[in-house]
């Protein structure tokens, strides 16, 4: 029963440590007249993966491969088919932002090259490297897009996904130094009781990732989904997973390999990032064709990702 304590404590400190951080990141920004724009795509962008990025660095450093790549592929389709599909049960959601067009496509593009890499396997140094690259290059045409646009409201959009920001000094830095410790901690944590949680059930590590981590660390996208959804604001809701998939891949798996090799199972490679490819495939419906998600979606989306977890567990 420990086991099970200390994993839902060391998700715990990973959801709030990185929302500490990214708090504390963001009021220091805004003290030093970092422009809105860099803090959105940058600071925020990063820290909200900062789960996942302990995480899977964690595991991959501690020979536990399975929990590093489960975590990013079962991260993305809980992304799409639970954040999407659970606020769709409480609010329609209907997207035809053109500005996410570019994003999206880009997402797909580089879920495409993540899934060769997986197939050629393992996820070595220039895999990491690459995917940094790709990062880079995104990070670099977002903010060039973004520099050809009026500065408008949209630009401190980052606010709707941080909530209150401080503004004092020693609350600032208080922010950043628990949110410092508690993800290392909670990393820690997470990663060794599900290890130990694997071997009791006779379950490999990559199930583990890629369900009940990848869910854990999913919850800041999903509160975000919900709130965004319920203020009408389906764009914020989309963004989020297109931005959180792309970090996942990019930054996460980009650091992670660049600093180690990462192995892939079979299972991952045969059925899991198929479905992720799948479930990526699934929002070009959103803003291309303007599809209007309903409740009925909703529960199709929050039932196929139920069904999911199912086949995952019975491997």
């Amino acid at each position: 029963m420990l086991v099970y304590l200390l994993f839902v404590i060391g998700l715990v400190l990973l959801v709030v440590g990185g929302d500490w951080l990214v708090k504390g990141a963001v009021g220091l920004a805004e003290k030093l007249s970092i422009p809105p724009l860099i803090i959105g795509l940058t600071i925020v962008a990063f820290g909200t993966s900062a789960p996942e990025l302990v995480i899977s660095l964690r595991a991959a450093l501690s020979g536990n491969g399975g929990i590093a790549v489960g975590n990013v592929v079962g991260s993305n389709i809980a992304n799409v088919l639970l954040v999407l599909g659970v606020p769709a049960l409480f609010a329609t959601i209907a997207c035809a932002e053109k500005g996410l067009k570019p994003s999206l496509f880009f997402m797909i593009g580089l879920t495409i090259v993540f899934m060769l890499q997986m197939a050629y396997g393992p996820i070595n140094r220039i895999d990491g490297l690459l995917l940094l690259v790709c990062l880079a290059a995104f990070l670099t045409q977002q903010f060039l897009a973004a520099r050809r646009h009026t500065k408008d409201s949209s630009d401190d959009d980052y606010k709707d996904e941080v909530g209150d920001i401080p503004s004092s000094n020693l609350i600032i830095g208080l922010y950043m130094l628990a949110g410092l410790a508690a993800l290392p901690s909670g990393a820690a944590l997470t990663v060794d009781a599900a290890v130990d949680i694997a071997m009791r059930w006779n379950i490999s590590e990559e199930v583990i990732g890629l369900t009940i981590v990848a869910i854990g660390t999913s919850l800041p996208e999903l509160a975000t989904g919900i709130m965004a959804a319920r203020q009408n604001n389906a764009s914020v809701a989309v963004g989020n997973v297109i931005g959180s998939n792309l970090f996942n891949i990019a930054a996460i798996m980009g650091v992670t390999a660049t600093v180690t090799n990462v192995p892939v199972g079979q299972h991952i490679i045969n059925f899991d990032m198929w479905v992720m490819l799948t479930a990526t495939l699934l929002l070009i419906a959103l803003p291309v064709f303007k599809v209007t998600l309903k409740r009925g979606d909703g529960i199709v989306l929050t039932g196929a990702y139920l069904a999911y977890l199912v086949v995952t567990a019975a491997h």
